[in-house]
Order: structure tokens, then sequence, then C-alpha cells
């Protein structure tokens, strides 16, 4: 049976190496609803106590923390089998686009800034629900996901495994993954899909010549192609509007946006 979460239902690891902010924060989900808290200083105690007990399904995470950066651990989550599931919402006050791509790369929730409002952990809390609930599922009941062929094509496999996961719990359950672009026009002239979703920043072959070939030279020009990026330059976001795209979603994206723009382009696809 599908799986959806309430936010009671929430347990959650904070890792806040401030007192008063720890105090602040942990105040604010208790009037959200989520009694089950857990505190930890180092992530390293955060990690040793999955070992023990995984039941925790949410971590909120500072970015520097006293032991290892929030980077540092979202990595080790997303690289071993029994954590790469778990939520993960960042709250910092850092805002330097470089710093904070590994984290939308490796498939965070949601990032919240400091200072922060209760409407900020709200919506990150809904994102995380979303995430980690099974049933997603569409409003149109005559869309036949069981059936979408979907390939996902991007170089980051955590970031490739948060999408699945958010594909899989709309229904979508046939999808194939390709690390970069050339992959992707391999397993496009290889085999039939109904949708493509791509990264924009990827070597070998970046997601605007990825969809310029597809719409030029693939047979399958006519697939509709949603990207997924965390790229913020308006004018290459726009070059890439230009190729043919037909979505654009953020890094990191929500799943209730991606559950409307899937809407939207299949219905557009619709005879």
């Amino acid at each position: 049976m599908a799986k959806h979460f309430s936010i009671s239902e929430l347990r959650v690891i904070l890792l806040e190496p401030s007192p008063a902010q720890n105090k602040l924060i942990t105040a604010k989900l208790k009037l959200l609803g989520i009694g089950d808290i857990i505190s930890f200083e180092l992530a390293s105690q955060a990690l040793a106590s999955l070992k023990i007990d995984n039941s925790p399904n949410l971590i909120l995470s500072a970015l520097y923390l006293k032991d290892m950066t929030g980077i540092d651990l979202l990595t080790q989550l997303r690289n071993n089998p029994d954590t790469q599931d778990i939520a993960f919402v960042l709250i910092s006050s850092e805002t330097q686009p470089k710093v904070l791509e590994p984290l939308r790369q490796l498939g965070a929730c949601a990032i919240i800034p400091k200072p922060f409002t209760s409407e900020n952990l709200d919506h990150a809390l809904c994102v995380s629900l979303d995430y980690l609930s099974e049933d997603l599922t569409l409003d149109q009941d005559d869309l036949d996901l069981d059936m979408l062929r979907v390939l996902l094509v991007d170089d980051s496999k955590a970031a490739r495994n948060y999408m699945k996961k958010v594909l899989e719990n709309l229904g979508v359950r046939n999808i194939k993954e390709a690390a970069n672009g050339h992959e992707g026009v391999q397993m496009l002239e290889e085999s039939v899909f109904d949708l493509l979703i791509t990264d924009y920043n990827m070597p070998e072959m970046d997601g605007k010549e990825l969809i310029e070939f597809v719409r030029k030279n693939s047979w399958q020009s006519n697939i509709p192609i949603l990207m997924v990026s965390s790229e913020s330059d308006g004018g290459r976001l726009a070059a890439v509007t230009q190729a043919g795209v037909s979505g654009i979603c953020d890094k990191p994206f929500e799943p209730s946006i991606v559950r409307g723009l899937l809407e939207k382009i299949l219905r557009d696809q619709q005879p």
C-alpha cells in the first residue's frame, strides 16, 4: 500500500551548532506539529545514530558543523543505500551559488535562508512530505503513468536517485538513466521514450546541446523534454527554451511543481 506521510509522522534529526538557533528551530518545529526531534552537535553523531535506528526520515542541518559540512553529511547519506532516501533540508545564511550547488546536485529537498520565517520552514516541510510520500498521483486519471517510458539524464547519481524517487511516487515505473548527454543520445537512438528529463550543466554534452540534437537530429524529435537544473543565468535558460524545451524546473525541485509540469506536458501531447 502506498505510504502518505503527515507532518506528525516526521521524525527529525536537527543539526545546529548554535544553542540559540537550535532552541528556536526546535520551538518552530513543535509549533508546526512535529514532536519527534533529536538534536546533535556533530554530524558524526547523527550518522552513528542512524546505524542503530534508521527511523528518522528528515534531517535539518546547518551548513557549517563542527566536524564536517552539511555537504559532506548529505554526500554520505546519499552514498549509503540505507540512508539515501532520507529527506534533507539545509538551514543556512550562505547565499553563494557555487557553495550551495553541491547540495542542489545531491538532492536536498529545500534550502532555507537564515534568518527564516515559519512560512519558510512550513514550505520546506511540505516539500519533504511530498518527497517521502508514495501517492503523488496526477490529477488526470486518464494519464497512464505506469506505461510512461522516461529517460532521465543527469551527471549526478544522487540527483538521478532523487528525481527517480519523485517520479516513482507519481506512479512512473519505466525509468532509464544516462550520466551525460552523449549517453542520452545513444539511448534515444536505441529505444523509444515518451519523456526526456535532463539536467543543464553536464560534461561531454550539456542539456542545451542534448535538446538541440534531439530537436534537429533525433528520430524522436517530438519527445517532450523537461529540464531540471540549478542554472540561474537567464540568458542561458532563454536559449534552452528557444532550443525546444517543454518545461523548466529548478533544483532543488519540488515534487508538486514536477507533478504540475508533467500534467501540462503530457496533456499537451495528447491528440
